[in-house]
């Protein structure tokens, strides 16, 4: 068992209430496109650590998904255009495809729920 700690700092980003139509769909999908690791809480629900141990957050039945863009979570991604067909294999739409933020790497995808959150990718930085 790992005993890792996130960053604890005044300011940061910590935690995340993702809408769930089935948590246990919504658990799976992220698990599967970003490899989050998903939990069990003390009080049974189902919870979520990020792929680097920094941001948890839990799975939330019965609240309306956010489909309409407003506040926008981004995911860092190795690969924009890889993680897209890895969201439409386990359930997820692309709703803007890569280039709408051109010149940044961003794609927008929508999950099982309905939820619609931004995929961004580090540019590759070219060294003269």
């Amino acid at each position: 068992m790992s005993t890792e700690r996130p960053t604890y700092a005044n300011g940061k980003i910590c935690y995340i209430e993702v809408p769930a139509v089935d948590v246990e769909v919504s658990a799976r999908f992220y698990h599967q496109v970003f490899g989050w690791n998903v939990r069990k809480r003390g009080d049974g629900r189902l919870a979520f650590d990020d792929a680097i141990k920094e941001v948890s957050g839990a799975f939330i039945p019965g609240r309306k998904p956010m489909q309409e863009v407003g506040l926008l979570i981004y995911i860092m991604v190795d690969n924009a255009a890889e993680t897209i067909k890895t969201i439409e294999k386990h359930g997820g739409k692309i709703v803007q495809p890569i280039g709408g933020d051109a010149p940044e790497i961003t794609a927008r995808f929508s999950d099982p729920a309905g939820n619609i959150l931004g995929l961004y990718q580090e540019p590759t930085i070219v060294k003269p």
